[in-house]
């Protein structure tokens, strides 16, 4: 594995390169496109869901329960946004929360078989989204990409964990 290296934003091709990588992110968030793939994947009308929705089922998909600390924790949010979260899942018959032991006060949450049903059929249209994108670029640019996404992804999460203990 290669060693990462610091950035030096006085070296041009350094600035291009992270200027580059900015821009890129700014329009995968708000890209002109951007409405059109959420409704492909979150569908429109009553129906959709929202893409904090599918976070959260994405989650709740993978384990049985979960105490709501390590759900907010796992979707970096503070315990009161996971709550909020919780109940419009529930709200929507998503989610559904339990009585954990003879301890009334401790509480799971879980997802239901409706919240099953709804995160396949958007986590199966997610997937052909990201199909149809990636159809576009070879297998070693995909291989690519996913590589390079991953790592990205993993030292977006050491700046916030180091920014959420720099204000602790």
């Amino acid at each position: 594995m290669v060693t990462p290296q610091p950035v030096d934003l006085d070296d041009p091709i350094d600035r291009d390169h992270v200027v580059r990588i900015g821009l890129a992110w700014r329009e995968l968030r708000r890209g002109a496109s951007a409405a059109i793939i959420r409704e492909q994947i979150f569908g429109s009308g009553p129906d959709a869901i929202e893409p904090g929705q599918m976070d959260t089922l994405d989650l709740l998909s993978k384990q049985e329960m979960w105490r709501m600390g390590d759900l907010a924790d796992a979707l970096r949010v503070d315990p009161s946004t996971a709550t909020r979260a919780i109940q419009r899942l529930m709200k929507d018959g998503f989610a559904e929360r339990v009585q954990a032991g003879a301890d009334g006060r401790v509480v799971h949450v879980r997802i239901t078989p409706r919240g099953q049903q709804v995160h396949a059929e958007v986590a199966e249209r997610r997937l052909r989204v990201v199909s149809h994108i990636a159809s576009q670029m070879t297998a070693i640019e995909r291989e690519a990409l996913a590589n390079l996404f991953e790592t990205f992804t993993n030292a977006l999460d050491k700046v916030v964990d180091s920014s959420l203990s720099n204000r602790k």
